[in-house]
Formats: structure tokens, C-alpha cells, sequence
């Protein structure tokens, strides 16, 4: 998942290992009594005092009693040429098409990741709800360009980061609330209504 060690804007990347991957996520275990939101979108609220979550929808990738990881889907930040992305891995291939990079989250913005439907499968993939997976290699784009990816992707960097109870007390002081995933929603909505969509489906005593 985690893609590249160096600066966002430039692209210049690096392939990461699996276990770097890993490394990243909180582990998967969660305390019995814990629900986890593994796969629930998080929408921040009018009442969010932090500027860089002013109106943003984060899908949760992993989260136990050890934190939380989520990547922002409403942040693009303009197309890049899959070619280009590759040639930046130390790989030349001679494939075609553009694919939108959006921001992650204000940590580590120089972790890249490619959330997508689970239609598509690497051994590198990792499942978060059975609808929705992350797959780091470079391979993906190339599958993308061949017409032989997933259905639909999301190329992310940067992610948003909670420690240990840190999220449930966020969430306790409504700076945000969660939503059940919806596919349409993470993928196919235009980018400048994800977050008033997500809205409309505010629970009535959040």
C-alpha cells in the first residue's frame, strides 16, 4: 500500500516492501468489546475545528484498539500519466492514460496507496471489507491501463492517522460521524458533493 518515500509533488518514487505496508497499519486485532469501523466512511462535521479536515470524508482503512488509519477521497489534486508513474518507479512501458491522484491525509505524504474494488486481486492486495481492497505494486497500473484492473481505483498519498482512543474521542465530541461505505460514494460522486452527500445521510441524533 505504502508506494513512495519522497516527496508527493515530485513523484519521485520508491516501491515499498509488503512488510513496509504492514508496518504502517495498526495491527488487525481489536479488543472484543470494541466495534471496529474497518470499511465505514468518517465525514467531518460542520463543527470540526481542525482546517485540514474541513469537510472530509476518510475512508477507514484499519482500526483497533491501537488507532486508526483512513484515506481523505475528496481531496484531487489534478491527473498524472500512468507512464510517468512508472518511468518514476525505474520501469518503462509503453502504456497509456491518465489517472487522478488525490490527497490522503496530512501524514506521511509520501506513502502512496491505491484503494479499489475487490473485483481485483495480488497477492499484495489487502481486503478491508469485502468490497473494498488496497493493492501496492506497480503492476496495478499497469492492469489499470490494459483494461485489467479493478472495475473502479483511487490513487491516494498521504493518509490520516489516530492513535489509541484517540478517533472515539473525536467522535465523542462530534467532530465527526460515520456512515456506512457505499461504493458510489468513494468512487463515482463528483468529488465536490462526496461531502454534502455524506451529510444528507447524517445519522438524526449525531
Amino acid at each position: 500500500m505504502i508506494w513512495f518515500r519522497r516527496s508527493v509533488l515530485a513523484l519521485v518514487a520508491l516501491l515499498a516492501s509488503v512488510a513496509a505496508i504492514e508496518a504502517a497499519l495498526p495491527k488487525p486485532q481489536l479488543a472484543p468489546q470494541a466495534a471496529s469501523l474497518t470499511g465505514q466512511l468518517l465525514v467531518a462535521t460542520p463543527e470540526m475545528g481542525d482546517p485540514r479536515f474541513y469537510r472530509t470524508v476518510i475512508l477507514i482503512v484499519r482500526h483497533n484498539q491501537t488507532g486508526a488509519l483512513g484515506i481523505t477521497l475528496n481531496r484531487p489534486m489534478g491527473e498524472r500519466p500512468l507512464a510517468s508513474l512508472l518511468e518514476k518507479l525505474g520501469e518503462k512501458d509503453a502504456i497509456e492514460g491518465n489517472v487522478q491522484i488525490f490527497a490522503g491525509g496530512p501524514v506521511q505524504l509520501d506513502a502512496g496507496f491505491v484503494i479499489h474494488t475487490a473485483d481485483y486481486k495480488r497477492p499484495e492486495t489487502i481486503d478491508i471489507d469485502g468490497e473494498v481492497a488496497v493493492t501496492a505494486s506497480p503492476d496495478i497500473l499497469r492492469d489499470i491501463s490494459r483494461k485489467a484492473g479493478p472495475q473502479k481505483a483511487l490513487v491516494a498519498f498521504g493518509y490520516a492517522g489516530w492513535g489509541a482512543n484517540q478517533l472515539e474521542t473525536e467522535l465523542a465530541h462530534k467532530a465527526w460521524f460515520t456512515i456506512a461505505a457505499d461504493l458510489a460514494l468513494i468512487f463515482d460522486e463528483r468529488r465536490d458533493r462526496v461531502w454534502d452527500e455524506a451529510m444528507s445521510r447524517r445519522p438524526r441524533d449525531r
